[in-house]
């Protein structure tokens, strides 16, 4: 089974969650600070991260930054009481790939573990079969998480990235708002959002006006040109 850390300062809630994970099969260990946090997800076994954003000595998003700094890419699931629709777009921007607020029922939470290490299991089979994911003029390197237009290397927040990463593993397919949200937040978005019509203009200053078409009534498609 997979290993586990919980960087939770709350002994109550993370002894919480070790006894449930563990009674489920899983490795667990726990720390309470940021510093062993990074210490342990850059210098172990880890498979999954959940953070709490409250550590004592460095905010959770801090330690997601310097975790993905690192050029880890496993999964993070933010554990959190702060419920605003902003701090949750800020920890999934952030690079996590999920947002728990507390308080949580267990099953929801082993749920979302479950998905996020199916998740990551499928990514990696991929990376391994394919580095490169490469349509006319955009080449996006899956290992190095870096992409490059017309030669030219750009940066990309986390969620850009995925955004693209997704229409370059469907090129020339018209894909509706609805699977974005789905595919790239993964959680409910009010389905009158209109963050992914933000999120591709952020895309388009980037990569080029015509790089991703609008198919009206439909969605949106990577242009193969």
């Amino acid at each position: 089974m997979a290993n586990i850390l919980i960087a939770e300062d709350e002994s109550r809630i993370s002894s919480f969650i070790e006894k449930g994970l563990s009674a489920h099969g899983y490795t667990v260990t726990v720390v309470n600070s940021g510093e062993d946090a990074i210490a342990q997800a850059l210098g172990t076994d880890v498979d999954l991260i959940l953070l709490d954003l409250g550590l004592p000595d460095k905010d959770g998003l801090q330690v997601i930054s310097e975790v993905r700094g690192q050029g880890a890419n496993l999964p993070i699931i933010i554990l959190s009481a702060r419920d605003e629709i902003t701090d949750k777009v800020t920890g999934l921007e952030g690079g996590a790939d999920d947002y728990v607020t507390k308080p949580f029922r267990f099953e929801e939470l082993l749920a979302r573990v479950r998905v996020r290490l199916r998740s990551a299991s499928t990514n990696s089979r991929a990376v391994v079969a394919e580095q490169i994911l490469r349509v006319g003029d955009i080449a996006l390197n899956l290992r190095t998480r870096r992409i490059e237009v017309h030669g030219k290397e750009i940066d990309l927040p986390a969620r850009e990235f995925i955004l693209i990463e997704t229409f370059l593993r469907h090129p020339g397919q018209v894909l509706s708002r609805e699977q974005l949200l789905d595919r790239v937040w993964g959680y409910d978005y009010n389905p009158g959002s209109n963050i992914v019509d933000v999120y591709i203009g952020y895309l388009r200053k980037k990569l080029g006006n015509g790089t991703i078409e609008t198919v009206r009534g439909v969605g949106y498609r990577l242009s193969q040109s």
